[in-house]
């Protein structure tokens, strides 16, 4: 999402860190190609002038004059300022000290409620809880249907009724019949409304008085913009919502949303959606994202994802064989496997430092992982335990039957072997990783 805004800035800090010395013009011309590239990433105009009014600031300060690399310097005071401009740490979901925590979700048509309302139930049920989804997007059923589907793939209930009912007559059957079922988070998927409509935002506040919610979040697409600041404002001057959840951040939006919702509404960013998979929800670090805009990567984000991911049986498992060199095809598609629950390709690559750049203009197909494990799964057991016998009429079958061609089955052989290879070299520290390309 940031890679322009990331880019620019990286330039504009080159010049600064080329200098021995900083003097306020110096200081002043970086402000102000800074403030341009922030506004080019749709920041909020005034959101950018506070945030390099301070940076300035601090930058023509002692600390900085007085400093061995003042250039650095100045880079950290924008890393600090950026950490602070995004709410300076992370705010979780408050609970109720009486259960079920009531959560309403609110926000536009197509900002993503239904589907991150599952989400995190999901993330709630990892963490112990017993969640429940309330269906009160009744005007269409089709969303009533969506969050059944959804609730379904995560084996959470979802108290529905049929299409047309109020909501604010909805819920004390829905909250009744949570408390008898013994479930202690109860969210609320409401219907899409514009900020504008005064008759719809008049039931959002008639379910606030009846429900009482102990959080409101605001769900907003990172890929509107501007547009999901001022509209999230509105929001909050009408419900006082706690905090918000930003969508599609693994989009290519310019990313000004992140920058300028906390200071344009007072309100958090509590939770991201970087993807489509209903684990695709994560806590909001400013400090994190900070980092990853300033092409420092985001090592901690990338380890948590890894523990998440990774069996530690398997790995013990894996180890073994990686020692008596007996590392077959089925070895290989579990490594896929629990490379792609990390969540897609191109946002793990940008947490490693330095990688972004260096990977700026490759093509990362997430899709290629896809056509490898259809390849392996063509393959006998017999084919997959011993590659040396892959011959031209296995190959044509295996091609046939995964809808490749023998040129793909003979690539995926060249980068399996590949993968032996560096895998027996990777204590050694000679770490090269194969690229799939189909």
């Amino acid at each position: 999402m940031f890679e322009s805004l990331s880019e620019k800035l990286e330039g504009i800090f080159k010049k600064l860190k080329g200098r021995g010395l900083l003097r306020e013009p110096d200081v002043a011309e970086a402000m102000k190609e800074i403030r341009m590239a922030l506004l080019e990433a749709d920041v909020n105009f005034k959101v950018v002038k506070d945030f390099t009014d301070k940076v300035k600031q601090r930058a023509v300060g002692k600390e900085v004059i007085d400093s061995i690399t003042p250039g650095q310097q100045v880079v950290k005071i924008v890393h600090d300022e950026l950490c602070n401009l995004m709410g300076g740490g992370v705010r979780k979901i408050s609970l109720a000290p009486n259960p079920p925590t009531i959560i309403m979700l609110v926000g536009l048509h197509g900002s993503g409620k239904t589907t991150t309302s599952a989400k995190l139930a999901s993330n709630f049920k990892k963490d112990g809880r017993r969640p429940m989804l309330v269906a009160l997007d009744t005007g269409r059923p089709a969303a009533i249907d969506q969050l059944k589907s959804l609730g379904a793939q995560i084996d959470v209930p979802v108290y529905a009724t049929k299409p047309g009912d109020k909501p604010v007559r909805i819920f004390p059957e829905a909250l009744k019949k949570a408390t008898q079922e013994g479930r202690d988070i109860l969210i609320l998927d409401t219907a899409g409304r514009l900020h504008i409509d005064e008759d719809l935002m008049q039931e959002l506040e008639d379910l606030k008085k009846e429900a009482k919610p102990k959080e409101i979040l605001f769900v907003a697409d990172a890929m509107t913009g501007q547009d999901a600041v001022n509209i999230a404002k509105s929001f909050n001057d009408k419900l006082d919502i706690d905090g918000v959840i930003l969508t599609k951040m693994d989009g290519d939006a310019r990313g000004g949303a992140a920058l300028s919702i906390v200071t344009v509404t007072g309100k958090p960013v509590k939770l991201i959606g970087v993807g489509e998979k209903i684990d695709f929800l994560e806590p909001f670090h400013p400090e994190r994202m900070a980092s990853r805009i300033l092409g420092m990567g985001d090592v901690v984000s990338l380890v948590e994802k890894a523990q998440e991911a990774v069996n530690m049986d398997e790995a013990a498992q894996l180890e073994e064989k990686l020692r008596k060199d007996s590392f077959t095809f089925d070895d290989l598609k579990n490594q896929i496997k629990q490379i792609k629950k990390m969540g897609p390709l191109e946002n793990i690559l940008g947490m490693i430092p330095g990688l972004g750049k260096q990977m700026k203009g490759v093509n990362i197909d997430d899709k290629a992982f896809v056509k490898v494990e259809a390849m392996i799964n063509s393959m006998t057991m017999k084919e997959r335990n011993n590659q040396v016998i892959l011959g031209g009429s296995r190959k044509q079958r295996i091609a046939n039957g995964s809808g490749t061609t023998v040129a793909d089955i003979n690539r995926l052989l060249k980068q399996y072997m590949e993968m032996k290879k560096m895998l027996k070299r990777f204590k050694s520290g000679k770490f090269r990783m194969p690229q799939f390309k189909f």
